[in-house]
């Protein structure tokens, strides 16, 4: 279940801004994340900052903020902030993973965005999860490899999860509610994520073997990290979102489906049984799908420019290419091989983008290596408890590692 009516109930406009703990503070998702807040300071406070290492970073947005947490879960990076604040400033520096999630899970937050990317964000997601915090859900990795141990978290905790990958929001503002504020999936007969193609929907095969991290990360449209970026550019990221619309919507793999759509603009589609096609549209930025999220089920102004379809001209819309993009075929084989192939996808890929963005493995080597290790974990057991997913995790990495030893790029 998405949401739970213990949160449903509109906001005072007389209540004090909500306490909001930001995981992945200093990422693209992050800084888009703090444009909102900033935008609304009536509503919302960044009451805590999380991050890995980046001290520069942290230091300008603790000034620029005042949160009353800061988080770097590498301890040297954390003694360095720490020495770099000038001692007016209140804002506590904190180190450790373990203190990132007794951040998430404190008592006086309210509110989790989760943007930490890669798996490195389940452990804190986990903890806001168990503490029924409303969690705003950007790390797709972390539902993916632990799916329904995650949703399991969601509902005993009470906690409220929210979608913010500008999709999956689209999704969720597409379908109308239960009685409870959750989704309702009734009468639907197709969800249809859209994709952009990224920077390589019209290249050759020959192209994309051996494109370069600045070409995979050169999206056309968004403005997003390198990993996410690479992501794009194989479509493993919709990939990704195909099996996290599954779990968030609980629909079935026949019921979801991708359209190609260059402009942004459309970010999905429902379809239902009478032939009505409901669709989200908007300006590509994150910012409001962010803002819906946030605010829900109210809405706020986010400072996005609103969408002038004059403008626009022409919304086109093709089916994906899954021999430019052979990915999101291995999602969609993850998605029909239940929770231990998705776990494994999501590691593969993982160390396979690193390998990609240092230079040890060409572009067109992500899709095999990904495919290799999912035919030789393809046996595992779908894991049911953390320790499970983590152990699933290990192996997938272990896997890839082995891939590239065996592989070394020229």
């Amino acid at each position: 279940m998405l949401v739970n009516n213990r949160h449903s109930a509109s906001t005072e406009r007389s209540a004090p801004p909500r306490n909001v703990v930001l995981l992945g503070a200093t990422g693209s998702i992050g800084r888009s994340t703090l444009a909102v807040i900033g935008h609304q300071p009536a509503r919302f406070k960044a009451w805590a900052l999380v991050a890995r290492n980046s001290v520069a970073a942290m230091y300008e947005l603790i000034l620029q903020h005042s949160p009353r947490y800061a988080v770097l879960t590498d301890p040297a990076a954390a003694s360095a902030l720490r020495q770099r604040l000038p001692a007016q400033v209140r804002t506590e520096v904190l180190h450790g993973e373990q203190a990132a999630c007794e951040i998430a899970a404190h008592a006086d937050v309210d509110t989790v965005v989760a943007a930490i990317v890669g798996a490195a964000g389940l452990p804190t997601s986990l903890a806001a999860a168990r503490a029924g915090k409303r969690i705003l859900l950007a790390n797709k990795e972390a539902l993916v490899m632990a799916g329904q141990v995650f949703l399991n978290a969601v509902r005993e905790g009470g906690s409220q999860l929210l979608p913010v990958d500008s999709e999956h929001n689209a999704v969720f503002q597409c379908l109308p509610a239960s009685t409870q504020g959750s989704p309702n999936v009734t009468g639907v007969r197709r969800v249809i994520l859209t994709a952009s193609g990224g920077p390589f929907r019209q290249a050759s095969l020959a192209q994309i073997a051996n494109a370069t991290p600045e070409q995979a990360c050169a999206h056309p449209n968004w403005s997003m990290g390198r990993k996410i970026s690479v992501d794009s550019a194989t479509m493993m990221n919709k990939g990704l979102e195909l099996i996290e619309a599954a779990l968030l919507f609980n629909l079935p793999a026949r019921q979801l489906d991708v359209l190609v759509h260059p402009q942004s603009i459309v970010h999905s589609l429902v379809e239902y049984i009478d032939g009505s096609v409901l669709a989200q549209l908007g300006n590509p930025d994150m910012r409001t799908p962010i803002a819906h999220a946030l605010a829900w089920p109210e809405r706020c102004e986010s400072g996005v420019n609103l969408l002038d379809l004059s403008k626009h001209g022409r919304l086109e819309f093709e089916a994906p290419d899954e021999l430019r993009f052979p990915c999101l075929r291995l999602a969609r084989e993850a998605l029909a091989g239940g929770a231990a192939a998705a776990c494994v996808l999501n590691g593969a890929n993982e160390i396979a983008v690193a390998a990609f963005l240092a230079g040890r493995l060409r572009f067109g080597q992500i899709a095999q290596l990904n495919e290799v290790v999912m035919d030789r974990l393809a046996a595992l057991p779908g894991p049911t408890t953390l320790d499970a997913v983590l152990e699933v995790d290990e192996l997938a990495r272990r896997a890839a590692n082995d891939y590239l030893l065996a592989h070394p790029t020229p």
